[in-house]
């Protein structure tokens, strides 16, 4: 059996060029029980560190870097069989949200402010962890059957598809098919499909995820199947009009591993 990880057994490599800003949140991590953290200063290190011993559970990187952006780093994680589901938590005081949709996209655990609070913080290891204990996880979800449900997963992004079908997996799915917009999933449902879940994103070339949820709500055999939006879209005009179209819940991205697992256990 999988050993679970714990806050003090867990290795965080650290990516921040500025020493002061280093040394609060290596504090704030020491504050949670976490001891081992690697500081280093560039995005290139970050991607050397990460390949050795001992690995690292967790990376934690600034935005701006000095040969990198934060969002370039994870990108270049997910493009990496060896660490493509490493948990990425990104610090920063960016908030344009075209800055920030890179990082979204590409599954991080969590988008935190500079300065966050120790309580940010916390939820944000807290989530990581949900992800990396595997068999923690599986062992909650194992009375739904879930190797024999049938997910969609509709997004545009190749990573982020990778990414969420990386935690369904975890969870014990086996049947996932993917999508790359709403037009491509109508296409599968036409062709008679059936799944017991869909999860979409909300902004997609051809049909977004509004107008793919009122087309199964009001024009497919599955009307009733349950419909989770995992976005990063703020706007609440298009969220409203979401749920007036019939989905079944909204998560955010990046997601709560624990509020999806709960979300899942509704459903299903």
């Amino acid at each position: 059996m999988t050993m679970l990880f714990d806050m003090c057994h867990l290795t965080v490599c650290l990516v921040e060029p500025s020493r002061a800003q280093g040394q609060i949140i290596q504090h704030h991590l020491q504050e949670l029980g976490i001891e081992r953290v690697d500081r280093v200063e560039s995005g290139a290190e970050a991607l050397a560190r990460i390949h050795l011993p001992p690995l690292p559970d967790i990376v934690i990187s600034a935005m701006y870097l000095p040969d990198m952006t934060g969002a370039e780093l994870v990108m270049a994680m997910r493009g990496d069989e060896r660490v493509r589901e490493m948990p990425f938590v990104l610090v920063s005081s960016e908030t344009r949200p075209q800055q920030l949709d890179a990082i979204r996209q590409a599954g991080a655990m969590a988008i935190l402010p500079k300065p966050f609070t120790p309580a940010q913080l916390d939820k944000a290891i807290s989530s990581s962890l949900d992800y990396l204990n595997v068999e923690d996880t599986r062992s909650e979800l194992e009375s739904l059957d879930l190797y024999a449900k049938k997910i969609l997963l509709v997004d545009d992004s190749t990573v982020s598809r990778s990414f969420m079908r990386s935690v369904l997996e975890r969870f014990g799915f086996c049947e996932i098919t993917e999508a790359d917009n709403g037009r491509s999933a109508v296409g599968l449902l036409a062709a008679g499909n059936y799944f017991d879940l869909i999860i979409t994103d909300y902004n997609m070339p051809e049909m977004d995820g509004c107008e793919l949820i009122e087309h199964i709500r009001t024009s497919s055999q599955l009307v009733s199947v349950p419909i989770l939006m995992v976005s990063g879209e703020q706007d609440e005009q298009r969220l409203a009009a979401v749920e007036e179209a019939g989905v079944s819940a909204i998560c955010d991205k990046p997601f709560d591993i624990g509020t999806l697992k709960s979300l899942i256990s509704q459903f299903l």
